[in-house]
């Protein structure tokens, strides 16, 4: 079960609260390692779960029961990535793991940079006319 039922966490403090101490460690690990590789990313529920915004989403998390998953919002990045990802075993754009076996910070600094790029420059484009 990813959160209680009767209540959706308003915000990120609250979702990491719901779980056991070793899943709360491991998702504020992994919620250091974000805001780190992107500063400038809005921190803010989506979709249920903790997300960053930058120029559109660039990664979710979530705790499950039996372990956690980072999302990647975009399969041209788990594409791009897919050497680094192997060890994982990544489904679709999603990656799971387990808190005694956290995702390595350098390889989410490498997601969350490219991620970054890749909407950097969409917007870019965006822009363009």
């Amino acid at each position: 079960m990813r959160m209680k039922a009767e209540k959706l966490a308003k915000t990120v403090d609250e979702y990491i609260s719901r779980f056991p101490p070793d899943v709360q460690k491991a998702l504020q690990r992994l919620r250091k390692t974000i805001r780190g590789a992107a500063p400038k990313a809005d921190e803010r529920m989506g979709y249920r779960m903790p997300g960053y915004k930058y120029h559109g989403w660039l990664v979710f998390f979530a705790g499950f029961k039996s372990h956690c998953s980072l999302f990647v919002a975009s399969l041209a990045a788990m594409r791009t990535l897919k050497k680094d990802l192997e060890p994982y075993k990544p489904s679709g754009a999603t990656i799971h793991f387990t808190p005694d076996h956290p995702l390595p910070a350098s390889l989410v600094r490498k997601i969350v940079k490219t991620r970054i790029a890749e909407n950097e420059l969409r917007a870019k484009r965006k822009r363009a006319p």
